[in-house]
């Protein structure tokens, strides 16, 4: 039960980046939130919440089993929930970019 609290620590802290940044930024970027889901983009401060929202939960999956930053598989199962979500939103979000027209 620990190895699959971490994993998802790792892919909720993962998501959540993107969207914290692009909310900073006060750029739109896509959310479940969105028309359509995942797709269309959403406003600025709704990526902020969703980011922010993302980093509490992964936060509080990783106080199940706190992990060192040490090569245990513990941190082994951190980190490949982080990689697992970070190839599968590059990926998606490769393919919703390039349906869009360029500026």
């Amino acid at each position: 039960m620990d190895y699959i609290a971490l994993f998802f620590a790792g892919a909720f802290l993962c998501n959540g980046v993107p969207h914290l940044v692009a909310g900073l930024q006060g750029r739109p970027f896509p959310t479940p939130f969105a028309k359509p889901p995942a797709k269309g983009n959403s406003s600025p401060l709704v990526n902020f919440l969703w980011g922010f929202v993302n980093i509490l939960i992964g936060l509080v999956l990783w106080s199940v089993r706190p992990v060192m930053a040490v090569v245990t598989p513990d941190f082994v199962v951190l980190v490949m929930g982080a990689l697992i979500m970070g190839i599968w939103l590059t990926l998606h979000f490769a393919k919703v970019q390039a349906g869009k027209p360029t500026r």
